[in-house]
């Protein structure tokens, strides 16, 4: 594998353990009415953008989040890392595909708010009427919400398994202590990722299933926090999952300086 897919890679790693951190000390700091707010992927660009140098903060995001969408694509399309054709690998391809897709855009997203192009939240009463029916839309809505089921099963099973440290050119961390926090980091923070995902794929799925919702509108991450945050000692299990959130971007970043690459 060439220099510069590894360069790509690595900035890919940053912007996500960057997305990741800040989205999780946002919402540790709301549940304990510290401030803070609970905001998915979307929400922090535009939390970003409203900083002191807000817009060159974004536009380096946009970049890096571009490369990891980019590292994705080439893992799922050109499988640089022969994960192989069998069905197993097939299905770790097209999500890793699928992913690509998700960051690139949301770089691209972020890129073009930064520059005024169009504003993120730029609703308002000249919203069109949804371009599909409600039994395509619930459709789409079970399918998306089946898929965020599978993809957070996969991230318990990584937990069972501990495979996750596979990826890791374990060897170059001579300090052990090193090592136990990339384990830590990943255990916690793919606990996390898993409990979100699995919100989230219940909203999904609840309102494809419900044909006589009076809207269809789509519930994230935000959304998943102030669920968490109604529950009985939501507070506290709130700050747990932002924790655990904040040590996925810690675990990231380990991923970004650790990672093996297969040449």
């Amino acid at each position: 594998m060439n220099d510069t897919i590894k360069k790509i890679a690595l900035s890919g790693y940053i912007s996500k353990g960057i997305v990741f951190s800040i989205t999780g000390i946002l919402a540790f700091l709301s549940a304990f009415n510290m401030g803070g707010r609970k905001a998915g992927k979307i929400s922090i660009i535009s939390y970003l953008e409203q900083q002191t140098l807000g817009s060159v903060i974004v536009v380096l995001l946009g970049v890096g989040l571009i490369c990891y969408g980019i590292w994705r694509l080439i893992q799922g399309v050109n499988d640089p890392e022969g994960i192989g054709t069998d069905f197993k690998g097939l299905v770790k391809r097209i999500s890793f595909s699928i992913s690509g897709i998700i960051y690139f855009s949301l770089g691209l997203i972020a890129i073009a708010e930064a520059f005024g192009l169009f504003s993120i939240y730029n609703t308002g009463e000249n919203s069109k009427e949804p371009l599909l029916n409600t039994s395509t839309r619930s459709l789409i809505f079970i399918i998306i919400g089946g898929a965020l089921g599978i993809k957070a099963v996969y991230q318990f099973v990584k937990i069972y398994k501990g495979n996750f440290i596979n990826n890791f050119d374990i060897q170059s961390v001579t300090s052990l202590n090193t090592r136990k926090y990339i384990k830590r980091m990943g255990y916690a923070g793919l606990l996390s990722r898993g409990i979100v995902t699995s919100i989230i794929s219940y909203f999904f799925l609840s309102t494809g299933i419900d044909l006589n919702a009076s809207s269809k509108q789509v519930k994230g991450t935000a959304e998943a926090f102030s669920f968490i945050q109604d529950q009985a000692y939501g507070k506290y299990l709130l700050g747990f999952v932002a924790a655990g959130l904040v040590c996925y971007g810690l675990f990231m970043f380990s991923t970004a300086a650790y990672r093996k690459y297969n040449d």
